[in-house]
């Protein structure tokens, strides 16, 4: 049930049609896993905390420094060299404590990986690498559950909800990963993207709306202009090509 406090807090949202409390009571049942309380990882974290996802799974073995404080909102110059993953739990837990935080300190290996995605509903893509990307993608399709893939470049960002075998996997996407680099990044971009990382994540807890499905969703910041590309099935993809 929802507490009177909870009530008043998700007000405004329950007001939306085919929403109400039993909507609310979904999301506070729901548990996902976010990979990285990063640029990315910030918004989204924040967002699904205040819109009441009840068990929030958050990991990342890293701590911030100076050059993370003009994106990684969850955190601040006073938590220089705390982990990140328990400086988000204290800015989320201070945003609602009305939910569940586990802050997870492991860094995502292949040996590792499933048991920290755990009973997570879902998993939500922050990192920065694709070394670590795949190792969530060949989770997410082990436990048949979605991915929403989120990254960010400069002023530009993408975005996919990943379903296999109803859409393409991460693999089929990107076959290869990019060079590892330290790439630029306006902290209003990873706003944009992990804020519609949140929506994405949102919507299918809830069972409201559409996801990004089958498409790569580019959003060019000098511009301010977003781009659909059809994303296709690798029939010989060597993660998800037996998904039938």
């Amino acid at each position: 049930m929802l507490s009177a406090e909870e009530v008043k807090r998700y007000t405004r949202q329950m007001m939306m049609d085919t929403w109400g409390e039993e909507t609310q009571k979904k999301l506070k049942n729901a548990t996902v896993f976010i990979a990285g309380a990063g640029g990315l990882g910030s918004p989204v974290s924040i967002y699904l905390a205040v819109a009441g996802i009840g068990n929030i799974r958050i990991c990342d073995f890293d701590s911030p420094d100076w050059s993370n404080l003009n994106r990684q909102i969850l955190h601040n110059h006073n938590r220089i060299g705390t982990n990140k993953a328990l400086s988000a739990k204290q800015t989320l837990l201070e945003l609602n404590p009305s939910i569940t935080i586990t802050a997870i300190t492991d860094k995502i290996v292949a040996e590792n990986v499933d048991e920290l995605v755990g009973n997570a509903q879902l998993i939500v893509d922050c990192m920065d690498n694709f070394p670590t990307r795949y190792l969530l993608n060949e989770s997410a399709i082990r436990k048949g559950i979605p991915l929403v893939y989120g990254s960010i470049w400069g002023l530009e960002g993408r975005l996919s909800f990943i379903s296999p075998p109803e859409t393409p996997c991460l693999k089929c996407m990107f076959p290869e990963a990019p060079p590892s680099e330290v790439f630029p990044v306006v902290g209003a971009t990873p706003g944009v993207i992990g804020t519609l990382q949140a929506m994405e994540a949102i919507k299918y807890l809830a069972g409201v709306g559409e996801n990004l499905k089958g498409k790569i969703l580019v959003w060019e910041g000098k511009k301010v202009v977003f781009k659909h590309y059809k994303a296709y099935r690798d029939p010989e993809c060597p993660v998800c090509s037996t998904l039938k």
